[in-house]
């Protein structure tokens, strides 16, 4: 279920990621949701949303990193 728009996303990426960090997120997800339809192509047995979601948070730990509670742009 690829997400339209940074407020269809779940509400632990909305609450903790800067919206410049829900965009890359949400771009990575929907690109992940495509590549990876195909189960043969994920990992062990997970899910298609699964892969996904771990595609997107890796996409973003590249630019940002938590400080505390809050995620900000890596310098």
């Amino acid at each position: 279920m690829p997400y339209e728009r940074n407020a269809d996303l779940p509400d632990q990426v909305r609450g903790s990621l800067p919206e410049k960090a829900q965009t890359m997120y949400r771009k990575a997800f929907n690109n992940a949701w495509d590549r990876y339809a195909d189960p043969e192509l994920r990992q062990g047995d997970a899910s298609r949303e699964e892969t996904a979601h771990r595609v997107a948070w890796s996409a973003v730990k590249e630019s940002y990193e938590k400080r505390g509670e809050r995620w900000v742009r890596k310098e």
